[in-house]
């Protein structure tokens, strides 16, 4: 799960020999899945232990709160890294929600695929902030789709009139 510039050595885990991470005692996939845990749900380091031990392995909360410190950015590159290109099919909407008691407008957009492009709030729906997130969107990815789908609201034609 983690990979890149983490430098992998061998060692031995009860009598087995397996991948273990340089300086470290454990194996790889422990401190990756460990870090992937802390970083992908909402625990905190003695819920990760915890896991951890219903696996019948014993790892501290300290150990796995320097293993997020030392392996988190390595994480996120990975994950950056893994960003699929978005589809050639873009749905964009609008939706109203309360922040505060105000209604509020939440621009996203989304590819065939159902995964978020980008979102942003603003507290009007109007033809600059359908630009404003025109222009948001499309430097975001660098890349423009073949078919933009909308909700038909006007903003979106006055947007994509001007020089996005």
């Amino acid at each position: 799960m983690i990979g890149g510039s983490i430098s992998v050595g061998r060692g031995w885990v009860d009598g087995r020999r397996c991948a273990v991470v340089r300086g470290f005692r454990s194996p790889v996939e422990i401190i990756s899945h460990c870090v992937w845990l802390y970083h992908r749900f909402p625990l905190n380091f003695r819920e990760v232990e915890e896991m951890m031990l219903q696996r019948g392995i014993v790892v501290s909360h300290e150990t796995i709160r320097q293993w997020c410190r030392k392996f988190e950015q390595t994480y996120a590159n990975g994950l950056r890294r893994r960003l699929p290109r978005p589809g050639d099919k873009w749905h964009l909407d609008e939706v109203f929600i309360k922040i505060h008691g105000k209604t509020h407008y939440l621009w996203r957009a989304v590819d065939q695929d159902g995964s978020v492009l980008d979102i942003l709030v603003t507290s009007r729906r109007d033809a600059k902030a359908a630009t404003r997130f025109f222009r948001k969107l499309l430097r975001g990815w660098r890349s423009v789709p073949r078919v933009l789908i909308t909700d038909k609201l006007a903003s979106y034609g006055v947007a994509h009139r001007t020089d996005v």
